[in-house]
């Protein structure tokens, strides 16, 4: 299996219910004791300024909550994207890098100045997966392993996000984006 970290695990039509039917999950860490990742393109009702008010100056539009997950679903999780990847002192105080750009921010410490974070999520709760139990889902074909952008995980627009990550992706696997949502109506 590829190296998931900082990939995004997309969803395919095998997953027809549940918390991750046409989910686009971003991998932040995988090793022999499970996966974890977020759910990038469920916005939740709740506003960001509501729970965590310090934090929503910094957060990218639409400025709330996002479901991350079914795991851990009474907790935050701060994701955020700096201008410089480098290991620089510069990085903004209470970021560790995850991959490339992104890292965790904690929600817990300092609000870091406007400048230092260039894009930013709140998510509550997770999605993860237990020692081999996502390889055995990727060879039920359940997931769809890609590429992923910086900008998917800031998306001014993630409801659409599932259908333009596979519309970007080559091959037959790009006409999934027109799978319609029941498909018992077509």
């Amino acid at each position: 299996m590829d190296e998931l970290i900082g990939r995004l695990l997309v969803a395919t039509p095998a997953i027809d219910s549940g918390p991750f039917l046409r989910s686009v999950v971003f991998v932040l860490d995988h090793d022999a004791d499970g996966t974890l990742g977020v759910i990038v393109n469920r916005p939740l009702p709740s506003d960001v300024e509501d729970v965590l008010p310090d934090w929503a100056g910094l957060v990218n539009a639409p400025v709330c909550l996002f479901d991350g997950g079914p795991v851990g679903v009474d907790s935050a999780l701060g994701l955020g994207i700096v201008a410089d990847p480098s290991d620089d002192p510069a990085a903004p105080a209470g970021w560790r890098r995850m991959t490339g750009r992104v890292g965790l921010v904690d929600l817990d410490g300092p609000v870091p100045a406007g400048t230092e974070l260039i894009g930013m999520r709140v998510f509550a709760g997770y999605a993860g997966w237990g020692p081999g139990q996502l390889a055995d889902e990727l060879d039920e074909g359940a997931w769809m392993v890609v590429d992923a952008r910086d900008k998917d995980l800031i998306s001014p627009q993630p409801e659409l996000l599932w259908r333009e990550v596979l519309r970007r992706q080559e091959g037959d696997v790009r006409f999934w984006a027109t799978f319609p949502d029941d498909p018992s109506t077509n």
